[in-house]
């Protein structure tokens, strides 16, 4: 009964994912200008992840078009690594996600900016984690043009629970 639910909230999931892309798409076709993005971050491990992990790294690239003045949507791709901690004696396996997303970002004021990715992560782990639902709220400062910092919260939902941090980075506007 529950492998059963697990297969339907998979499909449910899998099609939403598939609205976010075509949403994505059809908004940004339309859009003129576009600017790349690169970020960085270090965070402290959450959730599930928060007894047997260290702490994470995570690498942003996303290519953001602008929808209006203020409001930016693209594709986005990151890296997450958690890095293994020790319970009772037991070493944890790292654990490495791929998350593949939507972003949107929406301009508060001149200097500060709240935004979400929504996605899926795919799970890149030596023990063949399977990855799962992606999403990411964030809210940053701009300390120049092409740069801003950003504080976030990163989750997948995985199979059994949620791995997630609370992260810190810097994002550079290319």
């Amino acid at each position: 009964m529950l492998d059963k639910l697990i297969i339907i909230n998979l499909k449910i999931m899998k099609k939403l994912l598939l609205v976010i892309a075509m949403v994505a798409v059809g908004l940004t076709a339309n859009a003129q200008e576009g600017k790349f993005n690169l970020g960085a971050s270090i965070g402290l491990p959450a959730a599930d992840a928060d007894t047997g992990y260290d702490f994470a790294i995570g690498l942003e690239a996303n290519y953001l078009f602008s929808v209006s003045d203020n409001f930016q949507l693209g594709p986005s791709v990151s890296y997450s690594h958690y890095f293994g901690g020790d319970i009772a004696g037991f070493d944890i396996e790292d654990a490495s996600f791929l998350p593949i997303a939507a972003a949107a970002r929406f301009n508060a004021s001149e200097k500060f900016i709240v935004g979400l990715d929504l996605g899926y992560a795919v799970g890149i782990s030596p023990d063949a984690n399977d990855g799962g639902f992606h999403y990411r709220p964030l809210v940053g400062y701009s300390v120049s043009d092409n740069t801003s910092i950003q504080a976030s919260y990163s989750g997948v939902s995985v199979e059994g629970g949620t791995m997630a941090n609370f992260g810190l980075g810097v994002v550079f506007g290319l």
